[in-house]
């Protein structure tokens, strides 16, 4: 279900966010819409995307969702509607691929935590998926690819 997990370094990136709380199962009505408005907007400002779009999950309760929907962008995005200018700060991270339909992106944390721990690895409570083949790229799910991250505490 994923790859072995390897250890990264990433670099600092702008980013557009559209931050969204949710009920947990209100997540499939406002993920659409929210991606949506953030390529909207970048269409609408002539800013070119960086690479595939991301999720940033900062909470998740057996309730609700607490995540922004973000992209790396070139230059700063203009405040508008939802969207936000972000930050991607520079990370020592863990991350592993997930092959396969979003239904199945718990089971597939749930494989990366306990695997992350046998490394010996503290990690940060927040995580993000990057979604590397996606709708846009595939009408196959089973073809969908999700880099699951994590940052490395020192």
């Amino acid at each position: 279900m994923i790859e072995t997990p390897e250890i990264a370094e990433t670099t600092r990136k702008l980013t557009a966010i559209v931050p969204i709380r949710t009920p947990r199962e209100k997540m499939g009505e406002v993920m659409g819409p929210g991606v949506e408005e953030l390529f909207g907007t970048l269409a609408a400002q002539r800013i070119e995307p960086v690479g595939p779009w991301f999720t940033h999950h900062l909470e998740i309760t057996p309730e609700e969702f607490n995540f922004e929907i973000c992209i790396e962008t070139a230059t700063e995005v203009t405040p508008a509607g939802r969207v936000k200018p972000g930050e991607w700060p520079a990370m020592k991270v863990v991350r592993t691929v997930y092959h396969g339909p979003y239904e199945g992106l718990g089971e597939a944390w749930g494989e990366f935590d306990p695997a992350t721990a046998a490394l010996g690895l503290k990690t940060a409570t927040d995580l993000w998926e990057v979604y590397v083949v996606n709708p846009a790229t595939t009408s196959d799910p089973a073809e969908f690819r999700t880099q699951l991250n994590r940052q490395v505490l020192e």
